[in-house]
């Protein structure tokens, strides 16, 4: 079945680039895709539906449409669903990739620290906030540094649990730069822990991937963590 469902994703490609079909690819052969149906929607349809259904749960509730705090309410929710929290479902917004040849021959660690980012709980639909880290060792290719950050917020920006996060950019990263010697770690507040349930509003989730020599070597791993 996810065989058949990727050879249907691969039918409706068109506009995509070619990074962002590599790294979807690198993500269904890993198995950590986000789990997807075929949807031939456009942004404004799935506006639409999603506006109807809200204004039937925010009426369910018992709230007030006709007031005026309220009568907007289902258009932001679906415009902020389809345009932003959940952006990242949709691989035309994948981001621009800066991948240069390593002409100058670097070997040394690259990292970014302290990478914010916002997601969404996929089981309640709630706020997951934190950093996230990424570094890679270069081989024949580098990229831009800021992509990586646009990376790690294009995965976000989709329901969401903290693991597959983090291994989705582990392995977008590996994909595109050509090399596993890629690691990353994340920590962030689950609201959904924060603000129902248990409701602990001091604890924090930590979260790690690594490849090639940051798994194999104890004194590379240190050197990222530190």
């Amino acid at each position: 079945m996810k065989v058949a469902l990727a050879e249907k994703q691969f039918s409706t490609d068109a506009g995509l680039s070619a990074e962002a079909i590599q790294v979807r690819q690198a993500l269904i052969d890993k198995g950590i895709e986000t789990p997807l149906v075929e949807n031939t929607l456009s942004n404004e349809q799935k506006y639409q539906k999603i506006k109807a259904s809200m204004t039937e749960v925010v009426a369910t509730l018992g709230l007030d449409l006709t007031d005026d705090s309220l009568a907007e309410t289902p258009h932001r929710i679906a415009k902020m669903f389809v345009d932003e929290v959940f952006a990242g479902l949709d691989y035309s917004a994948f981001p621009s990739i800066s991948i240069i040849e390593n002409k100058m021959g670097l070997e040394e660690m690259v990292k970014v620290s302290d990478i914010a980012f916002t997601s969404t709980c996929e089981h309640h639909f709630v706020t997951i906030d934190g950093f996230a880290k990424v570094a890679y060792l270069p081989k024949d290719k580098i990229i831009g540094l800021s992509k990586i950050n646009r990376i790690v917020r294009f995965f976000a920006q989709r329901p969401q649990v903290q693991e597959r996060l983090t291994q989705q950019v582990l392995v977008a990263l590996q994909s595109l730069l050509g090399t596993e010697d890629v690691a990353v770690s994340i920590e962030a507040t689950h609201y959904c822990v924060k603000a129902r349930g248990v409701m602990d509003a001091s604890s924090s989730t930590q979260t790690s991937a690594y490849g090639g020599k940051f798994k194999a070597s104890k004194s590379t791993r240190r050197e990222f963590l530190g």
